[in-house]
């Protein structure tokens, strides 16, 4: 499957995001990554966030067994539940199996944010994810990692 997952942090967001995308690449193949774009927090109380979007392709995880996995490296930064202070922050926003062309969006994330719509329409530019005009936000490019 190819799911296409939106990630954020404000809390040593460069390391957060870098290691979490190396996780990823353990488990399967990273198809494109975004450029982590500096946002700020959307109810205005915490730090600002790195957001970022990938797009993740594994034959060994499904629609189910994502959502645990990513639960799981979102513990193992040290995440805590409700904080403002987020190590890392991984939503699945999408998906597509080899069985259809189409991309499933995820009901229960929407309406999408702006801070997942900018990343993803870098890595999947379709409708549902474009924003006109698109707020000039500031932009770290992923090179082998955000520096």
């Amino acid at each position: 499957m190819i799911f296409a997952l939106a990630l954020a942090s404000n809390l040593n967001a460069s390391k957060h995001l870098n290691w979490a995308l190396q996780q990823l690449e353990h488990q399967g193949k990273l198809i494109a990554v975004s450029c982590a774009y500096e946002m700020p927090c959307r109810d205005g109380v915490g730090a600002d966030y790195l957001n970022a979007a990938c797009l993740f392709e594994s034959a060994e995880l499904d629609f189910a067994t994502i959502h645990v996995f990513i639960k799981n490296l979102e513990s193992m930064t040290g995440r805590i539940r409700p904080s403002h202070q987020i190590t890392l922050d991984i939503d699945v926003i999408a998906w597509q199996d080899q069985h259809t062309q189409s991309w499933q969006l995820n009901a229960k994330k929407m309406p999408f944010a702006l801070d997942v719509k900018v990343p993803l329409y870098d890595v999947l530019p379709i409708q549902t994810f474009h924003v006109s005009p698109i707020p000039h936000y500031k932009q770290l490019k992923y090179n082998s990692g955000y520096a």
